[in-house]
C-alpha cells in the first residue's frame, strides 16, 4: 500500500516536471516581444480608461498608437492636444492638432415647454423607459430626464437641472469622451466643436414630427418651417425629416438663423447680447427726406 502511494507521487511529480519543461520550451518558441514604447505611451496617457478614443482602455489605445504609421485617426479626448503631442514625441512622428469638442443636449423640452401628460413611477433608467413607452409627455423624442447620461460620465461633467428636468453639460469638466452620447437611448446628445471663444449654435430639438404636432407637444420644438435654411448664407443648415440640422463645420456663427427661428429652437451659447436696433427719430427722418 505504501509502495502504491510512493509510485503515485513519483509518477505525478514526473508528469509535472515534464509538463513544466514542455511549457518552458513552448513559451520560448512562441514568445511575443512587446514594443517597449507601448509602456511609454501608456504612461503618457491620462489613465482614464473612458473609451472616448474608441478603444477599451488606455493600454489598448497605446498599442494602436505604436502600431500606427500616423496619428491622424487616433485621438485621446481626455489628454487632448497636449497629450497627443506627448505621444507623438515618444513615437517620433508629427500630429495635427484637433479642435476641441463638447457634448451638447439637443432637447429644450423643459417642464415649462413640454407639459406632462402622465407621471412615471418605476425603474429610473432612460433605456428601460424608452423601451417601455413614449414618456411622460406627448413628445416621444425628448429627454426622459432619468440621468443615464449622468451615470455614464466619469468626469462629473453632466447633471440634471432640477428646475428644467434636463441634462446640463459643464463646459469646464467635459472632455468629449462620448460616454453620455452612447448612454442616451434617444440620441439627444451630440459632440460638436467647442467653438471660438466657446461659442456654439445648434438646433436644440430632436423631434421629427410635422410642425403642428411637434409644437403642440413642446412649444420650443423645431417645426420644420425652413426659415433658418433660407437665411443661412453659408449653406450650413439642412432639413432632415422635418427637423433642421446645423453643420458645425460649415457654420460661421453669424446668428441669422437664431433670429429667424419662430420657436427659438436654435440655441446660441456664450454670445454677447445683440445690440438693439435704434429707430431713427422724426427729426432724422425729416433731414433724410430733405
Amino acid at each position: 500500500m505504501n509502495f502504491t502511494i510512493f509510485y503515485t507521487i513519483i509518477s505525478l511529480s514526473s508528469l509535472g516536471i515534464l509538463a513544466g519543461v514542455i511549457l518552458y520550451f513552448v513559451a520560448k518558441k512562441f514568445k511575443v516581444i512587446e514594443d517597449p514604447r507601448i509602456d511609454e505611451v501608456n504612461e503618457a496617457l491620462p489613465a482614464a480608461n473612458c473609451g472616448g478614443c474608441g478603444y477599451p482602455g488606455c493600454r489598448s489605445f497605446a498599442e494602436a498608437c505604436v502600431k500606427a504609421t500616423d496619428l491622424d485617426n487616433l485621438f485621446c479626448p481626455v489628454g487632448g492636444n497636449k497629450g497627443m503631442n506627448d505621444v507623438a514625441k515618444i513615437l517620433g512622428i508629427e500630429v495635427v492638432e484637433k479642435e476641441a469638442m463638447l457634448a451638447v443636449v439637443r432637447c429644450n423640452g423643459s417642464y415649462k415647454n413640454r407639459p406632462r401628460t402622465n407621471i412615471y413611477d418605476g425603474t429610473t433608467s432612460c433605456k428601460i423607459v424608452h423601451n417601455l413607452y413614449s414618456g411622460e409627455t406627448g413628445c416621444s423624442f425628448g429627454c426622459l430626464g432619468l440621468g443615464d447620461c449622468v451615470k455614464s460620465c466619469k468626469f462629473d461633467a453632466i447633471y440634471i437641472d432640477e428646475e428644467t428636468g434636463l441634462p446640463v453639460v459643464d463646459e469646464e469638466k467635459c472632455v468629449s469622451c462620448g460616454a453620455c452620447v452612447k448612454a442616451c437611448p434617444r440620441l439627444l446628445i451630440e459632440l460638436r466643436l467647442k467653438g471660438k471663444a466657446n461659442r456654439r449654435i445648434f438646433v436644440c430639438c430632436s423631434n421629427t414630427e410635422k410642425g403642428g404636432i411637434a409644437r403642440k407637444n413642446c412649444v420650443a420644438a423645431c417645426i420644420g418651417c425652413g426659415k433658418c435654411v433660407e437665411v443661412c448664407p453659408f449653406g450650413a443648415i439642412e432639413m432632415r425629416e422635418n427637423l433642421a440640422y446645423i453643420d458645425y463645420k460649415k457654420c460661421k456663427l453669424c446668428r441669422k438663423c437664431v433670429s429667424a427661428c419662430p420657436t427659438k429652437a436654435i440655441y446660441e451659447i456664450n454670445f454677447p447680447p445683440k445690440k438693439p436696433k435704434i429707430e431713427p427719430t422724426a427729426e432724422i427722418k425729416m433731414e433724410e427726406t430733405n
